[in-house]
């Protein structure tokens, strides 16, 4: 990786250098916001639940869920979902397919997002028919 001199960015291209032996597994980030209040959004809630269970079974769906306030008390609605997708295209029109947003209870920015470091743990436990994840 080049050297640099405090600079507000960077190419991706060096930072893929630099973490060159780690993961880098490319996703996609999709930040969920309300338009207009929780009224919208609760309106659309089961079918935006089976549209993400829907990208599951898919393979597409990485991750999902709500984003609570930072007091950890409460939501006002925002959610983060990470999908597979070839391109930053691709996963904006997999967004659009999800019922809260055709609906216009949310709104939704996507950002790439590459996984370099982390661990999943997954404990089955056979005598009691149960898991941890971890």
């Amino acid at each position: 990786m080049r050297e640099v001199d405090n600079p507000k960015s960077v190419p991706a291209a060096d930072v893929r250098e630099a973490s060159s032996g780690m993961l880098q597994q490319q996703l996609y980030a999709v930040f969920t916001t309300p338009t207009d209040g929780l009224g919208a959004v609760f309106a659309n809630l089961v079918a935006h639940l089976e549209f993400q269970v829907g990208l599951e079974k898919e393979g597409i769906l990485f991750a999902a869920g709500p984003l609570w306030t930072d007091d950890e008390d409460h939501w006002e609605g925002e959610g983060m979902v990470v999908i597979r997708a070839s391109s930053r295209a691709e996963a904006i029109a997999i967004a659009e397919r999800d019922p809260m947003h055709q609906s216009g209870a949310r709104s939704f920015t996507v950002r790439p997002w590459m996984i370099n470091e982390g661990s999943v743990s997954v404990r089955l436990n056979y005598s009691t028919q149960t898991f941890e994840i971890n």
